[in-house]
């Protein structure tokens, strides 16, 4: 067995496509081999800032034999169908033919087999396929050469069983050769060095100052800068994002700790940690009381002869002059309140169909405030006062600047301008939350706010028909939709959806000419239940229970919901809802079957005067009184006792299947039968759409 190494170098390739780019190369190499015949064991793929890199282990040299057959005319066809059939299987006579017996008559066969070709022989076209399929977010084309790609591809190294390939890309304009080659760290090793198997690859590049695996890169960098924080007797602030960023910047990673001025120390956290993290990919260091220190530490991509001294210096210059303008910035701000701000939010275009920033938040004020009824501790006037001013930093010269922090220097600006904490904080939050790591606001003024903002995106997209279709989702209302669950569910909000929808829709009307009577308020709540699914599948909640409940309609109170659900899965857990399941399955499908075949439906009571069997009325007894005891239990919403109620009916239900023929000879006693089945269904749709939960 033998393995293949790939290595594309090219200009340093931008770190947020650099793993999708290595696994769609592992698998775009792979699906090719597999098509090919060719089995392997093991395939790994690497990348840095300047290569790609492949291991495909376990690889045959030589394609596997093959044999084809194609079924021919039947024995004694006339000529001119044999003759074809010679024709398309390229045989001379029949005599190179077969005949088979199928069960049917006796059939000419050709059998062709076809020696399988060298590996070798086979890898250069399918490497190249492979290139020239690797697709890119964004690719560019150069002036050599008609090839898209991310950046220019300079050299291709294809090693099979420790020998080059024999082959080239076309580059539309520029062959290049596959080669033996490999190159460097840029600038302290730059030169071009032979390669042979994956293990020497590796080890022959880290001679050359590259580490190949990003996760030992990654895992290189955290060692060092925890190092450098211990030796200062400070701590690293962790930042998994920043981390695997610069993981893809650095092919030797050299982290170096540098000084942030003192007089820049007085600025918000934020402005500091959020200008080193996005300008400038610095880590942050706090002490041991989690206050942010005067350090950072930055990652070279070299090692240097003064130990990094000047790499620092840069370094510190560059942070300085951009912490010189966000002093600048933080100084002028204040001079501003945020209330005199919001005249210019009438510039900003929220959407061309759905007005001005001003507009928007006219309409998330006064769905703020009525949902502030429904949020215990809610004050309407702080609620107002927040909705207000939630957008006024949008026009800050901080936060245009750093747009990163929309929202956190409005708290600092109206702290600073003595508003209320409450106010303050719920400017900061009603972003929140921005994704399933993100915290959810839980200051009653906060929730109504953040809400309000989201319920307002959602409908007034929905209204204009923007809504996302397949992968794309241009303007987040996906998780738009994940947000509003959270704040709903984790704040245990007691809301009706419907009702919710149907105001923000009205005030969208009523400020918006031609906007009334625009959105379908049941094709919203659609959406929220397929995010609602989503949202929970990470917590084991099955979605088929999610999809059972929501199918009996009216259903729109997302806690109430969510307990109807999580009493269903806890009764489905049990034997007596598993046999019930299983029973109305049975149920359903034999009125199903019925139904059609009758072309009528036989909802309905059952008449108690035809009943025979001691099973027919016990069932009918025991529905009866299920669906009374589960009416009330699901008004008071005790959905545990509704599911109580339902298990009681599992010994009547098997007691009917096992002694009763619904289809009798008498029609009338089989109608009767079909409609105290009917009356199973009904009866558990009490509590969820049974029809909808597998197993």
């Amino acid at each position: 067995m033998a393995e293949l190494l790939l290595e594309l170098f090219s200009e340093e390739i931008p770190a947020r496509m650099q793993a999708r780019a290595a696994e769609e190369l592992r698998r775009l190499v792979t699906e090719k081999l597999k098509a090919a015949g060719l089995d392997f064991a093991k395939a790994e793929s690497f990348v840095t800032p300047r290569r790609l890199a492949l291991g495909v282990h376990g690889l045959p040299v030589q394609q596997p034999d093959v044999s084809e057959e194609k079924k021919g005319p039947r024995v004694g066809s006339p000529d001119p169908a044999i003759q074809g059939f010679l024709k398309s299987t390229g045989l001379a006579s029949l005599d190179q033919a077969e005949q088979r017996d199928t069960g049917k008559g006796v059939f000419w066969f050709a059998v062709t087999r076809k020696t399988g070709a060298a590996t070798a022989a086979v890898l250069p076209g399918l490497v190249s396929e492979a290139i020239a399929g690797l697709a890119w977010p964004k690719s560019m084309r150069f002036a050599s050469q008609g090839f898209r790609w991310v950046r220019p591809l300079h050299a291709i190294a294809a090693m099979f069983d420790g020998k080059p390939l024999k082959g080239s890309f076309d580059l539309d304009g520029a062959i290049l050769e596959f080669g033996d080659k490999s190159r460097g760290h840029r600038f302290l090793s730059p030169g071009a060095f032979p390669v042979a198997a994956l293990a020497d690859y590796r080890h022959r590049l880290k001679e050359h100052y590259v580490i190949l695996d990003q996760a030992e890169r990654r895992a290189e960098i955290l060692r060092q800068a925890e190092v450098k924080a211990g030796e200062a007797g400070l701590k690293l602030r962790h930042d998994e994002g920043l981390l695997d960023e610069v993981t893809g910047l650095v092919e030797w990673p050299v982290v170096l700790m540098g000084r942030i001025d003192g007089a820049f120390m007085s600025l918000p956290p934020e402005v500091l940690t959020g200008s080193m993290r996005a300008h400038q990919k610095y880590f942050s260091l706090v002490d041991h009381h989690g206050k942010l220190a005067p350090r950072f530490l930055v990652v070279a991509n070299m090692e240097a002869k003064d130990k990094g001294a000047a790499i620092v210096a840069g370094n510190e210059r560059v942070l300085r002059a951009r912490l010189s303008d966000a002093q600048f910035f933080w100084d002028q701000d204040r001079k501003t309140r945020l209330e005199a701000r919001l005249p210019a939010l009438k510039d900003i275009v929220f959407h061309a169909r759905l007005g001005t920033v001003a507009e928007k938040m006219v309409r998330v004020k006064a769905l703020a405030l009525d949902l502030a009824k429904s949020i215990p501790g809610a004050e309407a006037t702080k609620v107002g006062r927040a909705v207000e001013l939630a957008k006024a930093d949008l026009v800050t010269g901080m936060v245009g600047e750093f747009p990163e922090l929309q929202g956190v220097m409005g708290r600092y600006y109206a702290l600073a301008e003595g508003e209320a904490p409450e106010v303050a904080h719920a400017i900061a939050e009603h972003y929140s939350p921005l994704g399933p790591n993100d915290a959810c606001p839980t200051a009653p003024v906060s929730v109504a706010v953040a809400l309000a903002d989201k319920i307002d995106i959602l409908v007034g997209f929905f209204a204009i028909d923007e809504k996302p279709t397949g992968s794309k989702d241009p303007f987040a209302l996906r998780r738009a939709a994940l947000g509003a669950i959270r704040l709903i569910v984790e704040n245990r909000l007691r809301l009706s959806l419907r009702e919710v929808f149907r105001k923000a829709d009205f005030l969208l009307g009523e400020q918006m000419a031609g906007m009334t009577g625009k959105l379908d308020a049941e094709e919203l709540l659609s959406f929220f239940a397929d995010r609602l699914k989503v949202a929970l599948k990470e917590k084991g909640v099955r979605h088929d229970l999610i999809a059972a409940v929501f199918a009996l309609g009216g259903e729109d109170d997302l806690v109430r919901l969510l307990a109807r659900v999580d009493a269903l899965a806890r009764f489905l857990a049990t034997e007596d809802g598993a046999h019930l399941l299983t029973a109305q399955k049975r149920a359903a499908n034999i009125l199903r079957i019925e139904e059609k075949k009758d072309g009528k439906s036989y909802e309905g009571a059952a008449d108690s005067t035809l009943f025979r069997a001691e099973a027919e009325k016990a069932l009918a007894r025991a529905l009866e009184g299920a669906a009374e005891r589960v009416y009330h239990a699901v008004a008071k919403e005790d959905f545990t006792g509704a599911m109580a109620a339902m298990a009681e009916l599992r010994a009547p239900v098997d007691a009917f299947f096992d002694t009763v023929t619904v289809n009798d000879a008498n029609q009338d006693l089989r109608a009767n039968r079909l409609r105290l089945l009917s009356r199973i269904r009904a009866t558990l749709g009490l509590v969820a759409d049974f029809s909808k939960i597998e197993g």
